[in-house]
């Protein structure tokens, strides 16, 4: 474990981390690999199983017909661990297993020695606390894996002596799963899979963190925003920040079961401008989500643009942009202009969302500074250069501190900045 953290008893959160040593913003407090990870369904097909980068193109298991890799030796690496994977599917297909199973089913093959703060025995499964609703879905995820592992371990009595004794318990297994994976994302934090990384699950969350979480691949790097003490604690936030605050602590309690009394939940600093507007204007735009979330889970793109220009048109005049509804919905017609090809439109409205990012996640924060990155590349590709070279230092003040000088993202931006500077100069 890296010297400037260490395990503490936190008040009133129970296990935590904290600061043995001062730590400045942008430093890299600590990093780590998965004892497990697996890539989410709904990327499997564009996304390696074994470095988790994207490609189109990606070689197929000629076995279960799930697993994609890059290339031949991305397969070979991923043999010994995708090996018993590979049997358990093929058992089952064409069923296949939610994220949740396939990575609990991966920690149990991956079990061994591993030198960690927080051991596997002592993460929480919450089961106490569930509801009976809850404990039912828990029941039938575990019940899938049973059925998932019978090719390899017909009862999980018959895992490694390592498989600690809670853990032997189906339903215990996907309680600890479920409350302590975090979801993997790629640099744009895009959500490509999820993994278990023991001793951080340590952190406790705030909904206004010190640390941030970046991934290169499934590595994990947790990274400082705000220079920390010795003796602080380090938190992360555990969810989506841009949403009210009922919202957020309901989530919280339903996933990992407590309340979140942070500054930002108790003061609700931000629920007013959240909800600024005509509320019947406004709530057309509510109204729309679930719509919008199904357009866009079915990539269909031209229909969820259509959607939003009716929304916009219909009710933006009486809404502030800042208003959490109405930025959802430009967020979502970025989306769509870009799918679609509509490179004006989209670096109209990506232009729009970017004071309301800054309110929102107030710099150093990653979220603003993929939103600006992306912004900028709308800009270049449009030559507006001068436009796009202000944008992308924009950026890069922001993602040197959340990603650091060496993340593959950080890289990109500096070669987008030195191609408009390129630019600049020959036009002169």
């Amino acid at each position: 474990m890296a010297p400037k953290v260490e395990r503490f008893v936190s008040p009133g959160k129970g296990n935590g981390l904290r600061a043995t040593a001062s730590i400045r913003r942008g430093e890299l407090v600590y990093s780590a690999d998965p004892l497990a990870a697996c890539v989410s369904l709904k990327q499997s097909k564009n996304t390696c199983h074994h470095c988790f980068s994207r490609h189109e193109t990606l070689l197929r298991c000629s076995q279960c017909k799930m697993a994609h890799y890059c290339n031949i030796t991305c397969q070979k690496q991923a043999w010994p661990v995708h090996k018993s994977e590979c049997k358990c599917l093929r058992s089952i297909l064409p069923r296949i297993p939610t994220d949740s199973v396939r990575l609990a089913a991966r920690i149990i093959f991956a079990l061994g020695s591993s030198e960690e703060l927080y051991s596997l025995e002592e993460h929480e499964s919450h089961l106490s606390s569930m509801s009976e609703q809850k404990k039912e879905g828990l029941s039938q995820l575990a019940s899938m894996l049973q059925l998932y592992l019978q090719q390899e371990l017909p009862t999980l009595d018959q895992a490694s002596s390592s498989l600690p004794p809670s853990c032997r318990d189906p339903l215990c297994l996907m309680g600890k799963v479920i409350c302590n994976c975090f979801t993997i994302s790629d640099g744009e934090l895009q959500e490509i899979g999820v993994g278990l990384y023991p001793s951080l699950s340590l952190l406790n969350h705030d909904c206004g963190p010190n640390c941030v979480m970046v991934f290169e691949g499934t590595k994990l790097h947790l990274r400082a925003v705000k220079d920390i003490k010795s003796s602080d604690e380090l938190t992360v936030s555990y969810i989506d920040s841009l949403e009210l605050v009922d919202v957020r602590r309901k989530q919280l309690e339903e996933q990992y079961h407590f309340t979140c009394t942070c500054h930002r939940c108790n003061s609700r600093d931000k629920d007013v401008i959240m909800l600024s507007g005509e509320e019947a204007a406004w709530r057309l735009f509510k109204d729309a989500m679930p719509r919008l979330d199904g357009l866009r889970a079915e990539s269909n793109w031209q229909e969820l643009l259509n959607l939003c220009k009716r929304s916009l048109s219909t009710a933006g005049d009486d809404v502030p942009d800042e208003n959490l509804y109405k930025l959802k919905m430009m967020d979502a017609a970025v989306d769509a202009c870009v799918q679609l090809g509509l490179w004006g439109e989209a670096l109209a409205f990506g232009l729009r969302t970017l004071p309301v990012y800054r309110l929102y996640f107030p710099d150093p924060h990653p979220v603003h500074g993929v939103q600006l990155m992306r912004v900028g590349k709308l800009q270049h590709y449009l030559e507006h250069v001068t436009d796009a070279l202000d944008t992308f230092r924009q950026a890069f003040e922001i993602l040197k501190v959340t990603h650091g000088d060496t993340h593959p993202l950080t890289y990109e931006l500096k070669m987008k900045m030195e191609e408009c500077r390129c630019e600049l100069n020959q036009s002169q």
